[in-house]
């Protein structure tokens, strides 16, 4: 089974991707929407970040994501303390998709992880794949959401690898900036070439590990 990690800076497209990838039949994990179900109503993570981080951070038996966002996000240790409840159980899901796969013989699918390469996500697939887009469309897909600010948006940026270097070091890159239409075609090229590979992270050689070295990437592009 060939793995193929999806990530991408904010704003790029990455979600819009995973979506087209899911149409074209490519089963995609999505490590964010597993975020949001632990730190739900009655999810894996709740009673976990209450301890840590006060009773007042909860909601209705959910965290309350607006506080716990104020509360990490000009906070570096709190972010990891928050990361260490949150990144083993993210993998636990993702271990648990990649099995049921395994099983159905599915020949590809994709994980989608926002922080691929700054957490070493790399390490855990076959190839890797960036979507990009030119700042001018990033800065006004990003400022358009709600919550969002010009400062908070830099902030991100701060904390992410920067754009030209995930694209430097992507197996493929898709340029969204042109439009649903070329992403699509591209993706169904990379989609195909992956399908064309063998895989060599499943079964896991060692027992969900989280991070590690990185490898220098094939860099093909569409």
């Amino acid at each position: 089974m060939i793995i193929l990690g999806l990530t991408g800076s904010i704003g790029m497209g990455k979600s819009t991707a995973a979506r087209m990838m899911r149409r074209l039949g490519l089963p995609v994990h999505d490590a964010d929407r597993v975020v949001h179900r632990l730190l739900g109503r009655g999810g894996g993570a709740v009673g976990a970040v209450g301890a840590v981080f006060g009773p007042d951070i909860l909601t209705g038996g959910r965290v309350d994501r607006q506080k716990l966002g104020a509360r990490v996000f000009t906070d570096g240790a709190a972010l990891k303390r928050l990361e260490g409840i949150l990144h083993p159980l993210v993998r636990a899901a993702e271990h648990q998709f990649l099995a049921q796969a395994a099983r159905r013989r599915v020949r590809a699918v994709a994980l989608d992880i926002p922080l691929l390469f700054e957490t070493g996500g790399e390490r855990r697939v076959d190839a890797t794949l960036v979507v990009t887009a030119p700042p001018f469309v990033q800065r006004s897909r990003v400022l358009a959401r709600p919550g969002m600010s010009g400062e908070k948006f830099s902030a991100i940026l701060k904390r992410q690898v920067p754009d030209r270097e995930k694209c430097r070091r992507a197996d493929f890159v898709v340029r969204t900036g042109l439009g649903k239409g070329p992403a699509l075609r591209d993706l169904k090229r990379i989609i195909t070439a992956v399908r064309g590979r063998t895989g060599t992270h499943w079964p896991p050689r060692h027992p969900l590990p989280f991070s590690g070295t990185r490898h220098a990437p094939n860099r093909s592009r569409y």
